[in-house]
Parts: structure tokens; sequence; C-alpha cells
């Protein structure tokens, strides 16, 4: 993922402050977004194929 100067720098001092490594703070966020965005419907389910 490549993110602007400004945000990386901010990600990382958000992840220091918590004595996580910044990988891992990203990581928390995405998973924690794309969860929010399924939850409000902003993600539709995915289309499930019928068995035959």
């Amino acid at each position: 993922m490549t993110l602007p100067d400004s945000v990386f720098e901010d990600l990382e001092q958000w992840a220091d402050s918590q004595g996580r490594p910044t990988a891992n703070l990203a990581a928390f966020l995405i998973e924690t977004s794309i969860r929010q965005a399924k939850e409000s419907g902003e993600i539709n389910p995915p289309k499930t194929r019928e068995s035959k």
C-alpha cells in the first residue's frame, strides 16, 4: 500500500504512541473500517452461487 508521506508519518507516530508496529496498526485500521462498511451496508455481501 502506498500512502502520502504525511499520512504515513501520522500513522507511524500513532503506532509508536501505542507501542506497536506501524503495519500492525494499519492492518487493524483497515480491518475495522471494512467491518464497519459491511455493517453499514456500504459494502454489499458477495453474491453466492446457486448449487446445482
